[in-house]
């Protein structure tokens, strides 16, 4: 009876250690007179928008579904006229400001989108 105390004392411990390396990762609750509730869910909200855009959709029909946006640009190039818009996708600093890398850039050559992300704003610069 002993060694049974003994070997599940054991069993207990072994199993406490295997459990403290485990990390629990859970969504935030946020309340929402929290000031940056509606940003997080403008950032999710984004997210979602841009994923299902249609590669050659037009500049107006991807500014409707996006709204203004937090951050643009233009220009023209061997006569073809760039333009990208960025919204907010992703908190990187808790400052309450937005910044170009808590943006995903949306990229248009000639009033059509090409692309989106760095990778589609990298191929253009």
């Amino acid at each position: 009876m002993e060694f049974r105390k003994l070997a599940l004392t054991g069993l207990a411990g072994m199993m406490t250690l295997s459990l403290s390396g485990c990390i629990v990762v859970s969504e935030p609750s946020w309340d929402k007179d929290d000031p940056q509730y509606d940003q997080i869910h403008d950032e999710r909200g984004n997210r979602q928008t841009i994923a299902q855009l249609n590669l050659n959709a037009d500049f107006e029909s991807v500014r409707n579904k996006l709204g203004t946006p937090d951050f643009t640009e233009r220009w023209t190039e061997d006569g073809d006229q760039y333009q990208v818009l960025f919204y907010r996708t992703q908190r990187v600093h808790a400052d309450g400001m937005t910044t170009k890398d808590e943006c995903t850039p949306i990229v248009f050559k000639n009033g059509s989108l090409i692309g989106t992300g760095q990778l589609a704003l990298d191929k253009v610069m």
